[in-house]
């Protein structure tokens, strides 16, 4: 049960919005998702807010676009760590943690460090540092691609890389660290208590991992997960007591191959080996760090980058396979995995009808963060070939090689290496894109058709360039006119890669995505620093926390 009944001190708002802002004491009954039944009090607890990976917080209710302008908004102060953060902040909207009950943010930096600060004031509860004893992160020296060398996808550390996803039941947050000695490597899931940063019994354990195949790098039909070559990338997702870690590779450094790994949140034990190509090669998954979905029965949904096809030709991906329909080998797909014993089963899947085109171009089908539309049958999938599929999650559309039979496709333009969000209004339900070298938009969602409108939402503010998009987030409450806001991150100069540029957070009207409310480039004081790639803006009690590669979160909120 939650009194909504918020108390303000008349002199602490601004004059114009106290009419605005005053509400009348009710009590009712409400669900916030990943948050505790504590007034005023939101969490995020896993990347893009919850397993939809919809990336909207509907339970804002202090920023509303009246307040969202310079004279009203503003950086308040910043979070200083130790590297960059390549991680999504997580927000524990009630903690008892020092003296009393806190807002807590944490942070994960690529130097192995996880940080929790007050929300509020940006004091520090504690920081550790998880990098295995005589050891270092490994750096982009260690990754030796022949495909791209220097190594230019990170600046230097590769540390805490996928956002951490944190169990409010235990109070527990789980991530994936890496270490090295210069010769070996190796990466470790960790679970750690919040409130002081202790590793819980059992903790860490050594990833490991091996399927049964002759795909890229076997042994005598074994596959075996290499901690040098797989990447960690996507957020971790956490799911009826198990917690999943996906990976991609550095660079399409060969040998490697998209693993899922389950483990159980309770002794850490490992449930789940999922590779996605074993009797082949590559298929890493990416999706622009974005969390794997999952539904609330348990299965998970993932699209799959550049690789092998059904039934492996013995030559290359670049030609067709014998049998496209085969499961055994499923890049450039997307997928509902199901848990079956030890490991996943593809219980759907749609894989494009131009697969080998996609593989021959470098145009990945997972670059986009996928996510399921809330209230709904459908998952939102995008490719670098500037394509976005809808797809029934259920009945995916497998595969043709005539057409592609999917529920809708729209064409949008640009590589996709971004992440979108979601937002229902009073009357319109938008998807919001914003793809590198195009403009932000909008698109609205038909119940009746369960499609895509033709008309699409398009506004003019120069946005991204080079080879990342923008990274969205949304806030409102509920569907309340004036509540919705879309919150944008995304580079002004350079690569957003390496050398790393500057950014810039942008807040649009989520109702009229024409209508932008303010950006961080109208006060000097509001600058964030460098832009952090695939990390999207933290909306939470009022607060908006923005990932740096800066060797900061930028807090920001009402002046």
């Amino acid at each position: 049960m939650l009194y909504k009944c918020p108390i303000m001190i008349k002199k602490f708002i601004v004059p114009v919005l106290w009419g605005a802002m005053l509400l009348s004491c009710r009590k009712e009954t409400i669900n916030i998702p990943n948050s505790n039944s504590t007034p005023g009090s939101v969490s995020v607890l896993t990347q893009h807010n919850d397993n939809s990976r919809a990336g909207i917080n509907n339970h804002e209710k202090t920023l509303i676009t009246a307040n969202i302008n310079s004279k009203q908004f503003g950086k308040l102060f910043t979070l200083s760590v130790d590297d960059e953060v390549y991680s999504q902040p997580l927000v524990y909207g009630n903690l008892a943690i020092g003296t009393g009950n806190h807002i807590v943010v944490f942070i994960a930096t690529i130097n192995n460090t996880i940080y929790a600060f007050d929300g509020n004031n940006g004091n520090l509860f504690w920081k550790k540092n998880y990098t295995s004893p005589g050891m270092r992160p490994p750096n982009t020296v260690d990754m030796t691609s022949n495909t791209d060398n220097p190594y230019m996808d990170f600046s230097h550390n590769i540390g805490i890389v996928g956002t951490p996803v944190i169990d409010s039941l235990s109070q527990t947050i789980y991530f994936v660290s890496r270490s090295t000695n210069g010769v070996s490597f190796s990466q470790y899931l960790h679970a750690v208590n919040i409130i002081n940063g202790n590793e819980k019994s059992g903790s860490p354990v050594v990833i490991k991992a091996s399927s049964t195949g002759t795909g890229d790098g076997s042994v005598n039909n074994v596959v075996s997960f290499d901690p040098q070559h797989s990447n960690q990338r996507q957020g971790l997702t956490l799911v009826k007591g198990v917690v999943y870690i996906t990976y991609s590779s550095h660079a399409d450094w060969a040998p490697y191959h998209g693993w899922i790994l389950g483990y159980n949140v309770a002794d850490l034990k490992q449930l789940t080996v999922y590779n996605d190509t074993p009797n082949g090669n590559n298929g890493g998954i990416w999706e622009s760090g974005m969390g794997m979905a999952a539904d609330a029965q348990g299965n998970l949904y993932v699209t799959t980058a550049n690789g092998t096809v059904g039934t492996y030709n013995g030559i290359g991906d670049n030609i067709p396979s014998p049998d496209p329909t085969d499961l055994t080998n499923r890049s450039e797909s997307a997928l509902k995995l199901t848990p079956s014993g030890s490991t996943l089963k593809v219980t759907s899947y749609f894989t494009p009808s131009n697969y080998v085109d996609l593989n021959i171009g470098d145009q990945d089908y997972g670059s986009m963060g996928s996510f399921l539309i809330p209230n709904s049958s459908y998952y939102l999938t995008g490719s670098k070939e500037g394509n976005l599929y809808l797809l029934n999650k259920d009945n995916m559309g497998g595969f043709s090689s005539s057409s592609n039979q999917v529920q809708q496709t729209i064409q949008i333009q640009g590589a996709m290496h971004c992440l979108p969000a979601y937002y229902k209004g009073v009357s319109n339900e938008f998807v919001y894109v914003w793809s590198e070298n195009d403009q932000l938009r909008a698109l609205l969602f038909d119940r009746g058709s369960n499609t895509f409108s033709n008309t699409q939402i398009v506004s003019t503010s120069n946005g991204p360039t080079g080879e990342s998009g923008a990274e969205l987030s949304v806030s409102s409450n509920g569907s309340v006119d004036g509540t919705g806001i879309l919150w944008a991150s995304h580079a002004i100069t350079n690569d957003a890669g390496n050398p790393t540029g500057p950014g810039i957070l942008r807040a649009f009207d989520a109702n009229d995505i024409t209508k932008e409310l303010w950006n961080s480039g109208q006060n000097a004081n509001d600058n964030p620093g460098n832009f952090a790639k695939f990390s999207p803006p933290t909306i939470a009690n009022g607060h908006v926390y923005l990932a740096t590669f800066s060797n900061q979160v930028v807090v920001y909120g009402l002046k």
